[in-house]
């Protein structure tokens, strides 16, 4: 893991003007597994535009529910693909820790994540109910999840 750590210390995870900057290795307080947290970072700026996480466990509420990724993009840089970029620059280091295919997951009714799933070349598999006792409605989160994989 050393290896991997330094490598997204010195900045591979970049693309045109978008950095992904590592910001913690830690258990994901909810999800409970190792994750990746990242701040998208837009260059020359140097300005965060959002964050992005790679959750690294396969469990049934990960998969199904929650997703391997999670990310958020700030209300004023929306619309530049910052998130599809982002979930792009993901790809090789979820291959990397031997998650393959990838499952992320949004609202229904959240059409912006969806295009940029569309955009990262996820493919729609299905819309799924999400149970009461799931842990993560307590979060504001839908009662139905759009799931993809990637």
């Amino acid at each position: 893991m050393t290896n991997l750590y330094e490598a997204l210390r010195a900045g591979e995870l970049c693309e045109g003007d978008l950095r992904l900057v590592l910001s913690d290795i830690a258990p994901h307080i909810y999800h409970k597994v190792p994750t990746f947290f990242f701040r998208m970072i837009s260059s020359p700026a140097g300005a965060e535009v959002g964050t992005i996480n790679l959750r690294v466990g396969s469990t049934a509420h990960i998969e199904r529910y929650a997703g391997h990724i999670g990310y958020g993009v700030h209300e004023a840089f929306r619309g530049r693909r910052y998130a599809a970029r982002s979930v792009l620059l993901l790809v090789p280091l979820a291959r990397r820790v031997g998650l393959d295919p990838l499952w992320i997951t949004c609202d229904p009714e959240n059409l912006a994540s969806r295009r940029s799933l569309e955009l990262a070349g996820a493919e729609f598999v299905e819309i799924v109910d999400v149970p009461e006792d799931c842990g993560i409605l307590k979060y504001g989160n839908r009662s139905r999840k759009c799931r993809y994989r990637l």
